[in-house]
């Protein structure tokens, strides 16, 4: 970490809080509201759908401003956010200030990537991904044992301190990033001023954005469809969509550095294929569950998260590192912004698509998820044609980029 433990700290807390409230939110609104499932799902899609224009305002300030301030103005933005939940009580309350956190969250991670490139040298960008996806996870899971002990408690005291604790941890991460140096890129010298046309207009990474909607909606499937499909759907008991949880955030704090030396050498887009394909073995495990007794439906719903963690840790660093790598320095902003948006389709369609199909049967969620991993591995093997860096090898070595060989 060297110069950077503030940024890695910051990073941690801004989890921690995260993780707490991340495996409940749909449960928490079922638990403090009169709103059903479909109502709440629907709040949150259109407020994802309200907040998908604001990458575009995002990318620009952090091309203008640097992606610290950016970052800092997100954890006070959520704080307020989570505050807020505290007296959401209606559907458009809960639209209404889950837009707001959806702003904040939109500015501190669309920022995060820049800084993350800015630290890191070409060739061990897939190492810096990696190793800030394991530090985000080992936030996620002291959140996620947390959740479980909420949960267990199912009180309306356990799910509001939720909520609090969630506020605090932004306000930390604030407190952390303050010392943070800001990482501004500027354009070349005599370069004509560009903007979002030029980033519009590039086919290429408009094609890497289009090939991580299918990742994005596979990577939404913990926090949207595991949690009322293990509760509500096949009604095992409330701790086990802690432990899927925690499971899932320990072996991506535990595993992502393994898995990324495990793949040097290997393609990129093969191994963003590979996380698809991964996906569909843990789809196919959630619907045996469902078949089976309690206990081993336990079972089987814990192994078939981990299969699941698996897809998680091969495909993030790829697409990230990828992302980076193919946005010029001066509009980095803006490019990782219209890669963020990415999860803010995914975040606007999930929630509502996840709540309708888990209301038409207990397997159809699955097939219907299979079905979009498929076609989206397929589409990635088609991605270095038009775009060089996702045809690059994992070298996981500063300074060493080897291309496809042709």
């Amino acid at each position: 970490m060297g110069e950077h433990r503030r940024f890695v700290a910051a990073i941690v807390a801004d989890t921690v809080g995260s993780g707490l409230f991340m495996p409940i939110t749909l449960l928490y609104f079922v638990a403090m509201t009169d709103l059903s499932l479909v109502q709440i799902g629907s709040a949150m899609s259109l407020s994802a759908l309200l907040t998908m224009p604001g990458a575009f305002v995002i990318g620009s300030l952090v091309d203008r401003f640097g992606p610290r301030r950016m970052m800092l103005v997100g954890n006070l933005v959520q704080a307020v956010g989570m505050v807020a939940y505290l007296w959401a009580d209606s559907l458009l309350a809960v639209a209404l200030w889950t837009t707001l956190l959806n702003i904040g969250r939109q500015s501190f991670w669309g920022s995060f990537g820049n800084v993350v490139t800015a630290i890191s040298a070409p060739g061990e960008r897939e190492l810096w991904f990696g190793f800030l996806q394991a530090v985000r996870n080992l936030g996620y899971s002291i959140g996620g044992v947390l959740a479980g002990i909420a949960l267990q408690i199912g009180t309306d005291t356990a799910y509001q301190a939720v909520v609090v604790i969630n506020a605090v941890t932004f306000v930390v991460a604030f407190v952390l990033l303050l010392d943070v140096p800001d990482h501004r890129a500027v354009s070349p010298e005599g370069a004509p001023v560009e903007g979002w046309a030029t980033v519009l207009r590039d086919r290429a990474y408009l094609r890497l954005v289009m090939g991580q909607l299918g990742f994005v909606s596979g990577m939404m499937v913990l926090n949207f469809a595991l949690p009322v499909y293990v509760a509500e759907t096949i009604d095992l008991p409330g701790w086990v969509v802690g432990a899927i949880f925690t499971l899932n955030t320990a072996m991506v704090g535990l595993g992502q550095g393994l898995v990324v030396r495990r793949m040097t050498g290997q393609l990129r887009h093969r191994m963003m294929g590979l996380a698809q394909v991964v996906f569909v073995a843990s789809y196919a495990m959630f619907v045996l569950a469902g078949w089976l007794p309690v206990w081993l439906a336990v079972t089987v719903m814990l192994v078939g998260a981990a299969v699941y963690t698996i897809g998680e840790l091969v495909g993030g660093p790829v697409l990230s590192a990828t992302a980076a790598e193919a946005a010029p320095d001066h509009l980095r902003g803006r490019y990782l912004g219209l890669f963020q948006l990415s999860w803010g389709i995914g975040g606007a369609v999930t929630p509502i698509a996840f709540t309708w199909l888990l209301e038409r049967g207990p397997t159809t969620i699955w097939w219907v998820l299979a079905l979009v991993a498929v076609v989206s591995a397929a589409y990635l093997q088609g991605l270095p044609r038009t775009l060089p860096a996702a045809g690059l090898r994992v070298t996981n070595a500063a300074g060493e980029e080897t291309p496809e060989p042709a």
